[in-house]
Parts: structure tokens; C-alpha cells; sequence
């Protein structure tokens, strides 16, 4: 039971902090790809934390069942326990029962809602790739399809095998060089498989759109994944020929949900970071701060259940 409250603990302590604390750390996007990494560990780690709570309440509720122990709940639901069933142990066990139920039921309720938000946004873009192969062409020298259309996109759309899609008004706005540059960075995700951490941590921040740090994590993961293409394009095609690439497509034209594009996600910030390249010494300071950070994160979730593991009492002050 002391196991089961730390791990709630634990989560609830990374889900207050993490949101405030780790942008900090990414906002200036130093080593994209580590802070991608961090930021998904944290989110993971606080829905193991939530799942490995429920299956220890209910082993714990399972093993305890005909056999009611007042100190199981310690002496925070004693008296509770007293004053409702005297020594009968049936308060113990509801006690026991109701969290574990709640718990439980949260988390499959989670599961489900995400895979749900998961397959409507693979069957979204398999449906908006398969309109694009459609109304799409093939043109010479362009490694996509073209739609017609006035407005200046490029985005590309998972799948097997993955689509890139640029509009011909895109095509006629670009210089060859930057027409290459936005070709690579669509490229870029698709060889990165970015969709899918885009699509999980989307489906988190739908199905748990009051909990910060969910909804930040989506927000920053996407912005970082931007800044990974950016590098990839970057050095094929140069730094110069992708910040004109980007400054031609801006626009406030809308891409398709399921869809990442080269102008549609913190431009201003790439821009920045375009322009101000980090330095050798600027990426290891980087790399060293998500370092501690997640070694903290990592750490906490361990020690808390081996204090309580080690006779630590989950109500602690309230102990008598």
C-alpha cells in the first residue's frame, strides 16, 4: 500500500513541476533530440508511476482480502475503520477496494482513449494521403506530390510509404535551393518517425486536457521536432537556403492536423535559432542539464518505493 502512495506521489509531484521547470531547459533548443527524448521519459514516467499504482493496490487488495490487517492502511484509516465496522475489517477492506477500483479503472479508461485518439488520427491521415495521391502530380525535380492550390504548404503525412506534399503555389514561390531545403526537412520526419511521437503525445493532451503537463509536452515535443528536421535539412542544403525556405512558406494558412509541415510550428523560435547557431560548449551545457534533470527522474520514482518497501509509513506524519 506504501508503494502505491509514493508512485501516486511521485507522479503528481512531476505532473506540477516538470511542466514549469523542463521548458526552461528546451525552450532554447540546444540538442533537440535529447530534449525530445527527456521529455517523453518524464511523461512516461509518470504513467508507469500511475499503472504500476494500480496493479500493486490490486495484488495488494487480492493477497489481503480474507485477511483484514488494520496496519495495512496504517494508522491514517484506523480509526476509519474502527468507527464504521469496529474489528470486523470490512471498512479495511473497502478502503482497500475503492482506490484500487478507481486506480484501475482510470488507467484502462487512459489506455483506451488514447488508442482510440491513435487509430482516428492513422485513419485521418491514411485517408488524406490516399485524397492527395489522387488530386496530387508528379513534377521533375520535385521529391513529392503537387497539389494545385493558392496557398503555400509543405507537409507530409505518415504511412506506408510516407507522403510529402507541397502545393504548386509552394513549388512556384521557392528557389530551387529552398525548394530542396523543405523537401528534406518533410523528409527529415518521415525518416524520424516523428508522427508517431507527435500522434502519442497528442493523444495524451486530448484525453487529459487538464494535467500541464501533458498538454505542455505536446506543445514542446512538436516544436522540438521541428528543430530536428530543421538540422537535418540545415546541413544538406545549408542553414541559409532552409531560412528562406521557411520565411517564403510563412503564412497563416492552416496545414492538416495529422500533418507535419516546415512553417507550421514555433517559427519564430526556429528563425532565432537559425540565426544564432549553438555552439560546441552551448549543446554539452545543454546535454548536461537534461542529464541531471532526468537522472532526478529517474531516481525519484526508485527511492520513494524502496523507502516504502524499507518500512517507511505511507502516511507518515499522521502516524501517531
Amino acid at each position: 500500500m506504501s508503494v502505491a502512495v509514493c508512485l501516486l506521489l511521485y507522479g503528481a509531484v512531476v505532473c506540477v513541476l516538470a511542466p514549469r521547470l523542463l521548458p526552461y531547459l528546451t525552450r532554447g533548443g540546444s540538442a533537440p533530440r535529447a530534449a525530445v527524448a527527456v521529455w517523453l521519459i518524464v511523461v512516461a514516467s509518470v504513467l508507469a508511476s500511475w499503472a504500476a499504482a494500480a496493479a500493486t493496490l490490486s495484488v495488494h487488495v487480492a493477497r489481503t482480502w480474507n485477511r483484514p490487517d488494520p496496519l495495512a492502511l496504517a494508522a491514517c484509516l484506523a480509526q476509519v475503520r474502527s468507527a464504521a465496522a469496529g474489528h470486523s475489517g470490512l471498512a479495511l477492506q473497502v478502503g482497500l477496494v475503492v482506490p484500487a477500483v478507481v486506480l484501475s479503472a482510470f488507467v484502462v479508461v487512459l489506455a483506451a482513449r488514447v488508442g482510440r485518439s491513435l487509430l482516428t488520427a492513422r485513419e485521418g491521415s491514411r485517408r488524406h494521403a490516399e485524397s492527395a495521391r489522387i488530386i496530387g502530380r508528379r513534377v521533375a525535380g520535385v521529391d513529392g506530390l503537387v497539389v494545385d492550390a493558392p496557398q503555400k504548404m509543405a507537409y507530409c503525412l505518415a504511412g506506408r510509404p510516407g507522403t510529402v506534399v507541397i502545393t504548386s503555389a509552394a513549388v512556384a514561390a521557392l528557389q530551387r535551393p529552398h525548394l530542396d531545403a523543405v523537401l528534406a526537412h518533410e523528409r527529415a520526419h518521415l525518416a524520424g518517425r516523428h508522427h508517431l511521437l507527435l500522434a502519442m503525445t497528442r493523444a495524451l493532451a486530448a484525453s487529459l486536457p487538464r494535467i500541464r503537463l501533458f498538454t505542455v509536452a505536446q506543445a514542446e515535443v512538436a516544436r522540438l521536432l521541428e528543430m530536428c528536421a530543421d538540422d537535418t535539412a540545415a546541413r544538406r542544403h545549408s542553414t541559409t537556403a532552409l531560412l528562406g525556405a521557411i520565411l517564403s512558406l510563412t503564412s497563416s494558412d492552416p496545414i492538416p492536423v495529422t500533418a507535419l509541415g516546415a512553417s507550421s510550428v514555433g517559427v519564430c523560435a526556429r528563425v532565432t535559432r537559425l540565426t544564432d547557431p549553438d555552439t560546441a560548449a552551448r549543446r554539452l551545457r545543454a546535454r548536461l542539464l537534461l542529464a541531471a534533470f532526468i537522472g532526478v527522474i529517474v531516481a525519484a520514482p526508485v527511492l520513494t518505493v524502496w523507502a516504502a518497501a524499507s518500512g517507511f509509513p505511507a502516511c507518515g506524519p499522521f502516524i501517531a
